[in-house]
């Protein structure tokens, strides 16, 4: 990392001396390439002198077709980001989201290399990495500073890019790239619907239903519905949903409660897995039954619901939590798990149902769920000895050592 830096001959030659060492060192781009040294001394203006004699040499060299063999050819953060992009979706076989494919390609295009393009990756060091945050928040359109998270998945796309410079032998190692002066951040819940604000939702599109039966969007409204009621009973994903077929989902009578239950094949961003719903799924989903006539093949969600469901929750004054998180359909998938929580459900087997893990529900549900901690264990209570006892229980200690010293003598 240098920590002094100049220029000479007009922007052409830098000369720099990196952390830890006495010695000054120069670069400059020939040809398209990007050339450097070690000028060997340790005074700046000696330095420079050196740096002079060698760009016009190599600049010379260069000309008649052939640079010197002790110069060193780096390659640029440029390089590095075309040869990613070039290897990443064959690497990966097609398997990583295309959205997340074309995104990085998008970070890369419009922040990553305007800023870092034309540097050697060696020059992609730490202080750089903190100017280029700096610099994304200066330069925000309208005065808002990009997301956390939008932030956070560009320097994800950096590190990519680096590791595969890495891989290549262009860069030796990756500088630090953590954000200085970084406080721990506080773990905010998901968004979700209390027992109360839920039965809020759902009485409001049963009305809506109602009201719109035999009309333009009747149907439209009776999906909507259903579909609160199915997602808040069996946990799924959005994504999940949107994928559903009927096929997938059989109504069976669970053998150890009893009770008649949707099991459903669930194909999402984890692979196939299973889950069992709640009894107040099958009411909907034999509705939908009753309603689409549908082949095995077609989906059980066929509609794009948004639209409705903000209208709905912005009349209920439901879309914003009292923490300021915005409440979206994923938030019916946050309810089931908090609801189940909340009924004393074992958390290794609602993680296991909801395809998750126990980590990210101890993390974004337990920690807010009150029932998840044990009065109990919390408020024990102990009898308080009295002076009597205190003086008691000492006279037998010391008895005790008075016994054991005769037995050693």
């Amino acid at each position: 990392m240098a920590t002094e830096s100049h220029s000479i001959l007009g922007g052409k030659v830098r000369v720099y001396r990196r952390e830890n060492s006495s010695r000054w060192q120069c670069s400059t781009r020939v040809k398209g390439r990007n050339c450097r040294a070690s000028t060997g001394e340790d005074s700046l203006s000696l330095a420079k002198e050196f740096a002079e004699d060698w760009f016009f040499k190599i600049r010379s060299q260069a000309n008649s077709g052939a640079l010197p063999a002790k110069t060193r050819v780096e390659k640029t953060f440029d390089a590095a980001a075309a040869k990613y992009l070039e290897e990443y979706d064959v690497i990966t076989g097609g398997t990583r989201n295309r959205v997340y494919v074309t995104g990085n390609a998008r970070r890369l295009r419009l922040h990553l290399l305007p800023f870092f393009g034309g540097l050697p990756l060696s020059e992609v060091t730490s202080a750089r990495i903190h100017a280029y945050r700096v610099m994304r928040h200066q330069t925000a359109p309208n005065g808002k500073p990009p997301a956390r998270n939008t932030l956070h998945q560009e320097i994800v796309t950096l590190r990519q890019v680096l590791k595969t410079a890495i891989r290549h032998g262009w860069l030796t190692h990756l500088p630090d790239m953590s954000a200085p002066y970084r406080h721990a951040e506080k773990v905010s819940h998901r968004a979700w619907f209390s027992g109360t604000e839920y039965k809020q939702l759902y009485l409001a599109t049963r009305k809506r239903a109602e009201e719109h039966a035999g009309k333009r969007f009747g149907w439209h409204a009776a999906q909507l519905h259903d579909y609160v009621l199915f997602m808040a009973n069996t946990g799924l994903r959005p994504d999940e949903a949107n994928r559903l077929q009927y096929r997938d989902v059989e109504i069976v009578v669970d053998d150890e409660t009893g009770e008649t239950i949707l099991l459903i094949q669930v194909r999402g961003k984890r692979g196939v897995g299973y889950c069992k719903s709640t009894t107040n799924a099958v009411y909907p989903f034999e509705r939908l039954l009753e309603r689409n006539l549908p082949k095995a093949d077609d989906l059980v969600f066929p509609g794009n619901h948004v639209v409705m469901l903000n209208n709905i929750l912005e009349e209920e004054s439901l879309k914003f939590d009292r923490e300021g998180n915005r409440r979206t359909a994923y938030s019916l998938r946050h309810t089931y798990i908090c609801l189940r929580l909340m009924e004393g459900a074992d958390i290794y087997q609602i993680a296991k149902n909801c395809r998750t893990s126990v980590e990210m529900i101890e993390k974004y549900y337990a920690s807010h769920i009150g029932t998840s901690i044990s009065a109990a264990a919390i408020n024990v209570k102990r009898k308080a000895k009295s002076k009597r006892q205190i003086v008691e229980h000492a006279r037998r200690n010391r008895h005790q050592m008075v016994q054991g010293n005769n037995i050693l003598e």
